[in-house]
Formats: structure tokens, sequence, C-alpha cells
């Protein structure tokens, strides 16, 4: 069994799975330096209590199986985790929930749109899954204000070329909103993950707008590839270039300037809270590429705040951003 602690950047500082304490101070001070402000995150996980239970008790087993050690460094209630992000100056987060077979999404969305009636700066998230009804679903959600749907092809094991999501992918694209969709094959693979069976859909609905979660990790040039050849397609950078992930799927570093060429469409995503490291330490690993404050101020605010129409604050925001 392999555990990983991840080396800190200052000696004083404690294993990033122990959050350090001026942690918000920091993360402010990055804010402040860059001219922006706060984030916008992509790809945070709000769920139905039983279903985060579920989640967490996953990642405990992951070392009981010779996997890499992954604990939880959030491990809260849902009011402390909420409070959290906007501790940190995360002006806009999601819900990023996902079924596993038939007969769930439908609860899940109830959920996640009670969630976002009481916590307005999170961004209505919607899922879906391969069933009878899912285009009249999935179109109640836009109707009713979803503004980003979560897509698992790996936890789902379902092949999004399968004709009962036809009309999903079409009023999305029709619709132009956004899905963060788990499509790479790490952390283990999934019958459908990999860059073929989306690019085949892209192919079919080149107007779709993905976020590819997590960078397309470990295919990153693949998903790159589909990046260059559709332009509403977005990569989000969930765990990638963090110590965590650099020890077991490190993004190749000759990769790098492709990311300054996709301009806007690189977003934040941090899967905050079922996180082995600390929030910081997401945009320090982001911070350390070097590419540029201009890029840097994108990816962690400007790019998603345009993709979503986030006002200034000020401008009639939620609650003046919660002076």
């Amino acid at each position: 069994m392999l555990t990983v602690v991840c080396a800190p950047t200052d000696p004083a500082d404690p294993p990033r799975n122990d959050p350090r304490p001026d942690e918000a101070q920091r993360l402010h001070a990055t804010w402040q330096r860059l001219g922006i402000p706060g984030a916008i995150d992509v790809h945070t996980h709000f769920m139905p209590h039983n279903v985060m239970a579920k989640v967490w008790a996953y990642f405990d087993r992951v070392g009981d199986h010779g996997g890499v050690e992954w604990p939880i460094t959030y491990r809260t209630d849902e009011d402390d985790r909420v409070a959290r992000l906007r501790e940190f100056g995360v002006r806009r987060f999601t819900s990023m929930l996902y079924p596993h077979k038939p007969a769930m999404a439908d609860w899940l969305n109830a959920w996640s749109a009670d969630f976002a009636a009481r916590t307005p700066d999170c961004l209505r998230t919607f899922t879906f899954y391969p069933e009878e009804g899912v285009g009249k679903a999935v179109a109640a959600e836009l109707d009713a204000g979803a503004r980003i749907g979560k897509a698992h092809l790996q936890v789902g094991a379902y092949d999004p070329r399968d004709p009962l999501l036809d009309p999903v992918w079409g009023l999305l694209a029709e619709s132009g909103t956004p899905l963060v969709i788990h499509c790479g094959s790490g952390p283990t693979p999934g019958p459908f993950t990999g860059p073929g069976p989306i690019g085949e859909v892209l192919r079919r609905h080149p107007d779709l707008r993905l976020v590819i979660a997590h960078l397309g990790m470990p295919e990153y040039a693949e998903f790159l590839d589909l990046a260059d050849a559709h332009e509403g397609v977005h990569l989000d950078t969930t765990m990638v270039f963090t110590d965590f992930s650099e020890q077991t799927m490190p993004f190749p570093a000759d990769l790098r300037p492709r990311l300054l060429d996709l301009g806007d469409r690189v977003l934040l995503g941090t899967d905050f809270p079922n996180i082995p490291h600390d929030y910081l330490h997401q945009v320090e690993a982001l911070e350390r590429l070097d590419l540029g404050e201009d890029w840097l101020r994108g990816v962690l605010h400007d790019n998603a705040a345009a993709l979503f129409e986030v006002p200034a604050p000020g401008a009639g925001s939620i609650a003046d951003e919660r002076e």
C-alpha cells in the first residue's frame, strides 16, 4: 500500500491534507495580487448526506485495495463546507453529483435544486442517466434555471453514444449549457472513458459546450486535441498539477504551452471537499506553472465569470458578494 504525503512548499507548513491555518488569508492575498474579486470553481461537490457519506467511504477504502491513500481534507458538515468556500473568496461554485443507476437522477436533481435555492452562490447543477424520459427531464431542469450539468462516464459506466441520450445532447448544444463531464480514464479506466466515445458525440453535436473534468486525466494530449477541434470544449483543472496527481498521472511539461493557446477555455476546478490536500494547494499548483498572470486570472475567475455571466461585485450580485 502506497501512502502519499505531499511535501509542503514551506517547512513551517503542515502536510496539505491538514488545511493551513492561514489558508483563507493566503487565498485572498492571491486574489488581491491578481486584481480579481475572488475565484469561480466549476467543480465542487455537494450531495445528499447519504450519497456524500458513500463517496467518502469509497475514498477511505482506496488504500486498502493497493491504491494511493486518499484522506478527505474537508470532511465536515454541509454548512461548514459552504462557509469555507465563502471564506476562501469563492464567488460561485457547483454541486456536482451523478447517478450510477436508473431512477436516481430525478431525486438527485430535486436535491440539487433545493440546495441552489438556499445557496444562491451555487450555480444550479443537474445530472442525468441514459433512461426513458431523460430528454424531458433535462429539458425541465433547463427550463427551471439549471446553469451547469454533470456527467460521470466512469462512475455511471454508460456509453455517451447511447441513443437515449441523443435528445440530451441536442438540448445542451442548442441551449449552450455547459456540462462538466468526467470522460478521461483517470484514476481508473471505465468501459466508455477516453477520448473516443465522447469524441464521437462531439462529431454529431459539434456545438456542445463540454467542460472536460481533470483536463482529461491521463489522456491530456488527446483531450487537448478535442478542444483544438471544437471551440465549445473547455477543460477544468481539477486536481491536475497538484503534488498528489503529479506522482501518478503527471501533466507533461511539453503540453503546457497548449494551455496558453486555449485562452479562455481553461476553468478552475478543485474537487472540493473530496481532495487529499488543502484548497490553497490547487491554486499554488496553477501558479507554479508560470504561465503568466493574465492566464492565471482567466483560469481562477475571468473565464468562468464570462461563461456564466457572473456580475462584478456590487453590480446587483448576490448580497453584494457577501460583504
